[in-house]
């Protein structure tokens, strides 16, 4: 594993991911949602060492109580997932396009740039709408984005902002409009054709949402009331795109993290390193997205409803391994 990983080109496995891509858009299994095609974007860390590193490696010093500040070597990778709807009568099939190093003395925006500019000529239309978190608040993300005529939503937390300090000042100014989110009851507000960002060649649209919910607690099994507070900054016009929608598309945010980089490391073992090189390390991941990508689309496009109630996705994957490994190991060998 580790040798073959090593060897092999992240070009031809980027390809195969393309390749099971536009089967899957050509037989109309990744419908957008209400009119927009979605992608995520988000950094991830793969795993880290203290002995061992590569030239691909990022380094931080991190302080201990036994031996002081010690150098801590890791691989951070940005990755690129697209969140189509759910046909009729089936579950989505999210597809991982790509992912992108974060190379020594770089920031996870310059990482993120560099792979949208490799996906867009592979990808022109697969997403019209792009998310990420607080840290793609920048205006160089945004103009980026606006110029290839793609939008962006991403989450607005950072107070030093002036966009951010414009909008705690217009709020308690503007009578929330009452929504609801699933299950929650919302109070939104939403602020159109915002020109305090002037780094940014577009306006800017924010949105809050303030949602109460109850959570039952495991100890003494009382509910309790939660509160969560979220603002997004868009550019997302105002009449295509009503605020409930905004909101919508917000939190599918976590989609990357709860189908994408968990389901990775805990089913996949994507976080596992044969070998510690930035080529074997890529290529591996790649690998194990085309691996995802082909599963997914198995279990939700090729299996009825009937078969897939009851089982989870496990049943499947354990039982497609198990006709893998007959195939490998003749009947007449012993175990």
């Amino acid at each position: 594993m580790a040798r073959i990983h090593a060897r092999l080109q992240s070009e031809g496995i980027r390809r195969a991911i393309h390749r099971v891509y536009a089967q899957l858009k050509r037989n109309k299994a990744l419908p957008d949602r209400q009119g927009w095609a979605i992608a995520v974007l988000d950094g991830h860390e793969s795993h880290s060492s203290y002995k061992r590193c590569c030239p691909g490696c990022l380094q931080r010093t991190l302080s201990s109580k036994a031996g002081g500040p010690r150098t801590q070597y890791y691989h951070r990778q940005v990755t690129l997932m697209l969140l189509p709807a759910a046909p009729p009568g089936r579950p989505p099939v999210r597809l991982l396009l790509d992912a992108e190093p974060q190379l020594p003395g770089e920031d996870e925006v310059t990482t993120a740039l560099r792979l949208l500019k490799r996906v867009l000529l592979l990808y022109p239309r697969a997403f019209d709408l792009l998310l990420g978190d607080a840290l793609y608040a920048q205006a160089r993300f945004f103009n980026f984005l606006r110029a290839r005529g793609k939008h962006a939503l991403v989450v607005l937390k950072d107070e030093r902002r002036n966009l951010y300090q414009d909008v705690a000042g217009l709020l308690p100014q503007i009578p929330p409009a009452p929504g609801e989110y699933r299950s929650r009851q919302c109070q939104w507000w939403d602020l159109c054709d915002l020109l305090t960002w002037p780094e940014v060649k577009a306006p800017v649209r924010v949105v809050r949402s303030l949602e109460s919910y109850s959570v039952r607690r495991q100890r003494d099994k009382k509910q309790e009331a939660q509160t969560s507070d979220w603002i997004w900054a868009t550019t997302l016009p105002f009449a295509p795109v009503p605020v409930e929608r905004v909101v919508q598309f917000g939190h599918l945010r976590w989609d990357i993290e709860n189908y994408g980089f968990n389901e990775l490391a805990q089913e996949w073992h994507s976080d596992h390193v044969f070998r510690h090189d930035a080529n074997a390390i890529l290529c591996f991941l790649l690998l194990t997205f085309l691996a995802f990508n082909l599963f997914h689309a198995f279990y939700a496009l090729n299996l009825k409803a009937a078969a897939r109630t009851g089982k989870a996705q496990n049943f499947w994957a354990k039982l497609i391994s198990a006709e893998l490994y007959q195939e490998v190991i003749p009947a007449s060998m012993p175990p």
